[in-house]
């Protein structure tokens, strides 16, 4: 079973990707923002990472920045999920190392349908 990190700020959308991650068949672990993940992602491997871009503490381009920082993290697959729509959220986002994007409100399906292209072995 693939492992999915979630993070998001919001208890509501944390929610929402874990039962549509389930149910998928995805093994999911949550975080609350950016520094919780990379406390989690240190004592345990993804192979996938969704993320909000903001959040409390520590933002998801930082959270990515960081992410893509470690050794073996280079091809991660990591999704942005947010509300933001301007072209130079987007950019930066990419920037910092995102595979993908998502706007939010999403679709479970949608967000399906982004796991498989960037990760098509799961």
């Amino acid at each position: 079973m693939k492992k999915v990190m979630t993070v998001d700020d919001s208890i509501t959308v944390r929610k929402v990707l874990c039962e549509t991650l389930s149910a998928a068949g995805y093994d999911v672990i949550e975080a609350v923002n950016g520094r919780d993940a990379i406390s989690k992602l240190e004592a345990q491997p993804v192979d996938v990472l969704v993320t909000d871009l903001n959040m409390p503490e520590l933002d998801g381009v930082g959270l990515i920045r960081h992410v893509r920082g470690v050794a073996g993290n280079r091809f991660l697959p990591i999704i942005m999920l947010t509300s933001e729509t301007q072209p130079e959220k987007r950019q930066e986002g990419k920037d910092a190392g995102a595979s993908g994007w998502i706007t939010k409100p999403f679709k479970p399906a949608q967000l399906l349908t982004v796991m498989r292209m960037i990760c098509p072995s799961i």
